[in-house]
């Protein structure tokens, strides 16, 4: 029995370390030529930022499935190698605002959100003003079907930017009121207006009840004073209602747009109806009159970091190396719009929830966090997930760093009292909220070109970006080949989001 033991030694050591030489010699198939290359490309001019549902998105859409094709990924979402989805954004347009005839110019006297206008034309012959807008201040007023005018005192707030969520609105439409003008100090606007609202999954609600920012030059002219009044001499008018002509138009819309998610797979061998994926974001913010936001670190980084890996396992597949456990490569759209492409994802999954062992999430992984101050900082990686939704993770994640990168692997931003809130911000969120264990990879980059025109290739660190790319490959070969899929035996100790 003891030389049957001695002579098995020798040869389950020499199977350790081919499945060892195996792992390590498909990771260096990801370079950084090879990173680069590719970066180069999907922040191009010619990507023109890629916002979601541009055209220049749809370029990169169709780049990240063309390279997909060939490594000889299998389309991901039936015969497609793309999730599409809409996307629906609010525009206004053809808006004015006149007392008595005379008219008043957008932003440096009146504005309003798309989320608190809705299309008309309203003609009103008087006001109510009820002071400032307190519950208590509705006292024997009458404003039922009636336009009311508050002194907004939280205007000057330090961040408010003029027409957040106001109680006053819903206390003049509890009292009646047929709409809500509010007079503001913050004009003229420093930063314009939007005349397009944020993209989003839905439809966005009608709005029933219209709140206007105004200045005090609109204000004055509506209570019938010649000069204008202070935002403090406004308070001081006496309540009821006030004669005057206001005209309100204003044309709103609302423009169904597509964008995809980019899916490929590399179906699994033996345990082939189980779920890896590895993700990114290939949207950015765009482009202006100004230039364009070429997002190379956000997300392109991301995004390459994926084409990479899954060049290498499909080699490594080509070679009979291929994973046990399928393999999902997707990269997804409008993360800078509110994770809408994951979360269209998370909302119509093409592969099962319950049999999903995990994603793994790449989101910035090319350059250095300008605020760490520790002689780590071009050996580090910040790892988001360690500690939540299941105890394999750091296990496994720890495992291959010691074994094959020996980065400085950083959990700072799994504090739940992490003021970034980096948890809620990319695109793993949405799989963890289905209970799916991740860990999310990030380099920690929030000021220095952080969401800047500058974030650009010439940037980026490719020597510390292949150092991650590898290191989040070997996490993604063990989860990916192991026997059992990851335990869920933690709960997300984050707030809600």
């Amino acid at each position: 029995m003891k030389k049957l033991l001695l002579l098995c030694l020798p040869f389950a050591a020499t199977m350790a370390m081919a499945q060892t030489d195996d792992a390590a010699k498909y990771a260096a198939l990801i370079t950084q030529q090879g990173l680069k290359e590719k970066l180069t490309i999907v922040a191009s001019a010619e990507m023109e930022g890629r916002e979601t549902a541009s055209p220049g998105q749809k370029r990169a859409a169709a780049y990240i499935e063309g390279q997909f094709k060939k490594f000889g990924l299998l389309p991901g979402n039936g015969t497609s190698y793309q999730q599409l989805y809409p996307v629906y954004q609010d525009m206004l347009s053809n808006v004015k605002l006149s007392v008595n005839g005379r008219p008043f110019v957008w932003d440096q006297d009146f504005s309003f959100s798309l989320q608190n206008i809705l299309t008309g034309n309203w003609a009103v012959n008087s006001v109510v003003f009820a002071g400032l807008g307190n519950a208590d201040d509705y006292a024997g007023l009458d404003v039922k079907g009636k336009i009311v005018l508050v002194v907004d005192t939280a205007s000057a707030a330090p961040g408010r930017r003029g027409f957040g969520p106001s109680p006053k609105a819903g206390i003049a439409k509890t009292n009646g009121a047929a709409g809500l003008l509010i007079v503001s100090q913050d004009f003229p606007k420093r930063r314009p207006t939007a005349f397009k609202g944020n993209m989003a999954l839905n439809p966005s609600a009608a709005v029933t009840f219209p709140v206007v920012s105004v200045s005090t030059q609109v204000a004055s002219a509506l209570i019938g004073r010649m000069s204008t009044l202070s935002l403090s001499q406004l308070r001081d008018v006496n309540k009821g209602s006030y004669t005057s002509e206001l005209n309100l138009v204003a044309t709103k819309t609302t423009e169904t747009l597509e964008s995809s998610n980019v899916v490929g797979i590399l179906p699994g061998t033996d345990k082939k109806d189980e779920y890896l994926f590895l993700t990114g974001h290939y949207d950015h913010l765009g482009k202006n009159a100004t230039g364009i936001w070429y997002g190379a670190d956000d997300d392109g980084s991301g995004t390459v970091a994926v084409l990479q890996m899954a060049e290498a396992f499909s080699a490594a597949a080509k070679k009979g190396k291929g994973p046990r456990r399928t393999i999902v490569f997707m990269t997804v759209s409008g993360e800078e719009k509110g994770l809408l492409g994951s979360e269209y994802y998370s909302e119509h999954p093409i592969y099962p929830i319950e049999k999903t062992t995990a994603d793994l999430n790449t989101d910035m992984i090319g350059r250095l966090d300008t605020e760490r101050k520790t002689g780590d900082t071009l050996n580090y990686v910040y790892v988001i997930g360690h500690d939540k939704l299941s105890s394999d993770l750091p296990i496994i994640n720890e495992g291959v760093n010691n074994k094959y990168t020996n980065l400085v692997l950083d959990y700072k931003f799994d504090d739940p009292t992490d003021v970034n809130r980096i948890y809620f911000r990319s695109d793993h969120y949405n799989f963890a909220k289905k209970g799916i264990p991740i860990l999310f990879f990030y380099d920690g980059m929030l000021l220095a070109d952080y969401h800047q025109q500058t974030d650009t290739v010439d940037k980026i660190n490719f020597e510390l970006m292949e150092k991650r790319a590898r290191m989040i490959f070997h996490t993604g070969w063990v989860i990916a080949n192991r026997d059992d899929m990851l335990k869920r035996d933690k709960k997300l100790n984050m707030p809600a989001r």
